[in-house]
């Protein structure tokens, strides 16, 4: 079983690209896309390059662009391995990662995609698998980019791609990879989550919450058109109830649900 099977695909953001190999502890041949968002486009050309690290080949790509959907999709787009794995540059994987995601696949042919446990900083906890079970449209809206792997011909024959509206850099926060997940099981994808860990999440400061601020509802608003369609206004309603100790305090219920549903209405005039 060899690990150059599996190919690592890297987003970062203003990073010194040649040290995240060694720092996110990167086992397998790699695609890492810099963006070099604010940066004088004269001094920090957009350019790529190859290079060996620990018999890995490792190749970076720096871009001027911003957006996590654009970074992915250009990772995806660059690489040719038969496995590939989503990755963040705030993660540090565990030492023999590489063999447990190729285990995995081996162990499980009917997957096309796997989501493995990557320990997340305190306070951004959004899942931690228990078991190996196939993910549905009831539970897979809790995984992050940094969980998913994928067969690359598989993916690359449904034609899913991250959407260029969500995520950091995009017009609306969060929920590009609750989108990406929804697109493959709409596509007829094999999604499975697995208690494998993986690694974990290093602190940092969200680069995009800033609180439950008006923008926050109205952007999960739009998610929501994208995500259920008709049954965005139910849904939205019941998100916001089973969390209004926390996330309404100090707007209130119904004007968060009221700056929602102005969001979702919203998302039903986007063309993506």
């Amino acid at each position: 079983m060899s690990d150059k099977r599996l190919q690592i695909l890297v987003s970062a953001v203003n990073k010194d690209a040649q040290k995240l190999p060694e720092a996110m502890n990167i086992e397998s041949d790699a695609v890492i896309v810099n963006q070099l968002i604010g940066q004088d486009e004269k001094s920090c050309a957009e350019e790529s390059e190859e290079y060996i690290f620990r018999d890995h080949a490792i190749k970076i790509m720096r871009r001027h662009e911003k957006g996590v959907g654009r970074s992915r999709n250009l990772a995806l787009d660059n690489s040719d391995h038969e496995i590939i794995q989503f990755g963040d540059d705030d993660i540090v994987y565990d030492s023999g990662y590489a063999q447990k995601i190729l285990a995995e696949f081996d162990a499980h042919p009917k997957a096309d995609i796997l989501l493995f446990n990557v320990k997340a900083q305190p306070g951004r906890e959004t899942y931690w698998n228990e078991d190996f079970a196939k993910v549905t449209w009831k539970n897979y809206g809790r995984y992050p980019a940094y969980a998913i792997c994928a067969r690359r011909d598989k993916l690359i024959s449904s034609g899913v791609r991250y959407s260029l509206l969500f995520g950091g850099g995009a017009p609306y926060m969060n929920g590009e990879d609750s989108l990406f997940l929804h697109d493959c099981l709409k596509a007829g994808l094999s999604v499975y989550r697995t208690d494998v860990a993986i690694g974990h999440e290093l602190v940092s400061e969200s680069t995009w919450f800033k609180g439950y601020t008006e923008k926050f509802f109205f952007d999960r608003g739009v998610l929501y058109h994208f995500l259920y369609g008709g049954m965005a206004f139910a849904l939205g309603f019941r998100f916001l109830y089973k969390n209004r100790l926390t996330m309404c305090a100090e707007m209130g219920l119904f004007k968060c649900y009221r700056v929602l549903l102005s969001g979702i209405r919203h998302g039903r005039t986007i063309k993506e």
